[in-house]
């Protein structure tokens, strides 16, 4: 099962298989191919479902926004591959925002806040990044 999971490139996670025996003895190679096949189709099924994260370091921006304009800039946003991590409503409404490539991403934001938006930095961090 160790194998199946590191051969698909998996690190930092859990794989349980449960058998119930059926009367059908397998042997140490049936065992084996048993559990790697439960895993690995298992792997398969959840990539196909979009159910599988990868933990990537991206760098931290905020980028505050009036209220009336947060739903439709945060969807355009989304539209174009920017990871939002959370909003927050206060006074202003403000976008926790992750991305890789900040110059990318300045350019997103001036273009859908038509220049009005300033993104704020605030460091890296580990971020689960659906794929």
């Amino acid at each position: 099962m160790l194998e199946a999971l590191s051969g698909r490139g998996f690190v930092d996670c859990v794989a349980v298989v449960t058998r119930y025996f059926g009367g059908t003895l397998l042997g140490a190679g049936g065992l084996v191919r048993a559990y790697s096949e439960a895993v690995l189709t298992t792997i398969d099924e959840a990539q196909s479902l979009g159910l599988v994260v990868e933990r990537e370091r991206r760098e931290l921006f905020t980028l505050a926004l009036s209220h009336a304009d947060a739903g439709r800039i945060e969807a355009e946003l989304r539209d174009r591959g920017v990871l939002i991590l959370r909003t927050e409503y206060g006074h202003d409404a403000v976008l926790h925002i992750a991305d890789d490539d900040a110059a990318r991403l300045s350019a997103i934001v001036a273009r859908v806040t038509a220049g009005s938006g300033e993104l704020e930095s605030l460091g890296h961090e580990w971020v689960d990044v659906e794929r």
